[in-house]
C-alpha cells in the first residue's frame, strides 16, 4: 500500500531537462511527468538539489556511462518525503530527508531507493543539506572505507576548496587525521585552511610532492584523495608513503596514463578507481549506512558542516551550471526549487 502527500499524486511537475548534449544551454525548464514511488522506494518533493562534476559531464555526454535523452540529471537533493512506496518503514510522509539518487534531482520530485535516503543531521538546515549526500558517500567509500584512514595519519587531497575536498578536509580532522589539501588561488588555499588543513599546497607555483616530503620529513601521505587521473599519478606514487592509499576519484587531468608498478612495489602502494553514480543499489545503501554510522555523528556534533559558495533558482540551472565551468566557486553550488526559493 502506497501512503503520499495530498498532491502527490499529480501528473505533471517542473523539471530541468537534458534534451541533447551540449553546452549549458542544452539545459531546458519546463513540465514533465512526476515520478511515482515503486516499492522499495520514496518520492522526495525536492527543495533543494546541488550541482557536482559529473552534472557537467553528463550534460557534455563525456561522462564515460551510456545515457538515454532526454533525461533530468542532477543526483543528490534534499527535501520532504511526499510518498512512501511498499516495503519501506522507518520513513514518513513529511519527513525531512536528504537523498542520493541516480539521476532526476532537477526537478520538483524525485524517486529514490529508501536505502539511499539520508536524515537531516542536526544543526543543518533542509535547503543546505542538499550538498551533504554526494560528498559525504564519496568520502566515506574512497577515504574511509577503501583508504581506509586512521587517526594519526596523514591526508593529501586534491581540489580541496571543491564540495568533495571541503568534506575531505573536515572529515579527516574529526578523526584525528593529518591533512594537506592543494588548490589554485590564494582564496581557495585560504579557505582550505579554514576547513581545517594542517597545510594548504599552491599547485601553481608549488611542488606537492617536495611539500609533502618536507612535511613528514620524507614519509609521505597515508592516504591520497586524487581528482586529476593522469596527471597527477605518478607524482601521487613519489608522494605517498609506504602502505600507502590513493584513491582516484576524477579524471580532469586526463583519461590515459603510464604507471611505474616497480614504484608502487617498493611502496607496497594500493591504486582504487573508483565512482559512485554506477554503484549497484547494494554497494550504494551500504555506503550510505556507512555515512549514517560514521560521519552523520560528525556533523551533528559541529565538525563538518556543508560548504555552499551560492544558489541559484531550479530554473536557472544553465546559469549554475556556466558558474562551475568557471571553477571561481568554493564548496557546492545548489539549486533551488521554486517551493523553496
Amino acid at each position: 500500500m502506497l501512503v503520499q502527500e495530498v498532491g502527490a499524486d499529480s501528473k505533471q511537475m517542473k523539471a530541468v531537462m537534458l534534451a541533447q548534449f551540449g553546452g549549458p544551454e542544452a539545459l531546458v525548464w519546463g513540465d514533465v511527468p512526476a515520478p511515482r514511488a515503486g516499492p522499495g522506494e520514496i518520492v522526495l518533493r525536492v527543495h533543494a538539489a546541488a550541482l557536482n562534476y559529473a552534472d557537467l559531464l553528463q550534460r557534455r555526454g563525456t561522462y564515460g556511462i551510456e545515457q538515454s535523452l532526454p533525461r533530468i540529471i542532477g543526483y543528490e537533493c534534499s527535501g520532504v518525503i511526499a510518498e512512501v512506496g511498499a516495503g519501506v518503514s522507518g520513513w514518513r510522509v513529511g519527513d525531512p530527508a536528504c537523498a542520493l539518487v541516480s539521476s532526476g534531482a532537477y526537478a520538483s520530485f524525485v524517486a529514490s531507493p529508501a536505502a539511499q535516503v539520508l536524515p537531516i543531521p542536526t544543526g543543518i538546515d533542509l535547503v543546505e543539506a542538499a550538498a551533504l549526500p554526494e560528498a559525504a558517500c564519496t568520502v566515506w567509500s574512497n577515504v574511509l572505507d577503501l583508504g581506509a584512514l586512521q587517526a594519526g595519519e596523514s591526508l593529501l587531497v586534491h581540489g580541496g576548496a571543491g564540495g568533495i575536498g571541503s568534506f575531505a578536509i573536515q572529515a579527516a580532522r574529526a578523526i584525528g587525521a593529518r591533512v594537506f589539501a592543494t588548490a589554485g588561488s590564494a582564496e581557495k588555499l585560504g579557505r582550505c585552511r579554514d576547513f581545517g588543513a594542517d597545510r594548504a599546497i599552491s599547485y601553481t607555483d608549488e611542488d606537492f610532492v617536495a611539500v609533502i616530503e618536507a612535511e613528514t620529513g620524507g614519509r609521505g601521505a597515508d592516504v591520497i584523495l586524487d581528482n586529476m587521473g593522469a596527471a597527477y599519478l605518478g607524482r601521487n606514487v613519489a608522494a605517498l608513503a609506504f602502505d600507502g592509499r590513493i584513491a582516484m576519484i576524477g579524471l580532469q587531468g586526463g583519461r590515459d596514463a603510464e604507471i611505474n608498478l616497480g614504484a608502487m612495489m617498493r611502496k607496497r602502494a594500493a591504486l582504487f578507481t573508483t565512482s559512485l553514480r554506477d554503484r549497484p543499489p547494494a554497494a550504494k545503501a551500504r555506503i550510505v549506512a556507512g555515512v549514517l554510522r560514521d560521519l552523520w555523528p560528525h556533523v551533528a556534533a559541529g565538525c563538518i558542516r556543508p560548504v555552499i559558495d551560492r544558489s541559484f533558482p531550479l530554473a536557472e540551472a544553465a546559469a549554475a551550471h556556466r558558474y562551475m565551468e568557471s571553477g571561481s566557486h568554493v564548496g557546492k553550488i545548489l539549486l533551488l526549487a521554486p517551493e523553496s526559493a
